[in-house]
């Protein structure tokens, strides 16, 4: 699930348990700092500083960390304890204050299904990175409308109205009406 973590003040609550996460998975894969760099394509500066508290990482990123240690992304962002069924964690927020992504839960799949909910102010837009092959999105508009930029084309997609696309192509959503966009978004891997 390739996405840009993009931090503003506070963080986003969905990096409160990285750090200790990754640490912990991290030990338990028998890897160091530098062999986790090496296999994730992650710096190792980044890795200590996540593992310290003190990094954002792109959402993509906590993705290679969790593949490269043979876990997934709700590992890495989830107190070890919680339900992965109802997360209710913000991933992500815009320069608006209504602007902001919110991991609600996530089910396994053939590696991992994620339930979202959004919302984008007017004249705000979140870029995506390309997923791996086999990765798909499901976006559904509860209330505006959602282009959604991709490479294979843009969609309109509007109020009560849904699309699903591979999400193996750099896409983006954008709010270009003049009222906030929300929408459902669920992503399969």
């Amino acid at each position: 699930m390739c996405r840009i973590l993009h931090v503003q003040e506070p963080r986003p609550d969905v990096l409160v348990h990285v750090g200790e996460n990754l640490r912990r998975l991290r030990r338990a894969a028998e890897l160091s700092q530098a062999a986790l760099a090496a296999a994730s394509g992650v710096s190792r500066r980044t890795i200590i500083n996540l593992e310290a508290g003190e990094a954002n990482i792109s959402l993509s990123g906590l993705d290679k960390l969790a593949d490269a240690l043979g876990a997934t992304f709700v590992d890495l962002v989830t107190p070890p304890s919680a339900p992965t069924s109802r997360i209710d964690a913000t991933a992500w927020t815009g320069r608006h204050p209504d602007s902001r992504a919110v991991l609600l839960g996530s089910t396994p799949a053939r590696s991992e299904a994620q339930l979202w909910t959004w919302s984008l102010a007017p004249g705000d837009r979140y870029d995506a990175e390309p997923d791996p092959d086999g990765w798909h999105e499901m976006v559904y508009v509860t209330r505006g409308r959602l282009l959604i930029e991709r490479d294979e084309g843009p969609a309109r997609v509007a109020e009560g109205d849904y699309a699903i696309y591979s999400s193996a192509q750099r896409y983006a959503y954008v709010n270009d009406a003049e009222t906030t966009t929300t929408f459902v978004r669920n992503v399969i891997s």
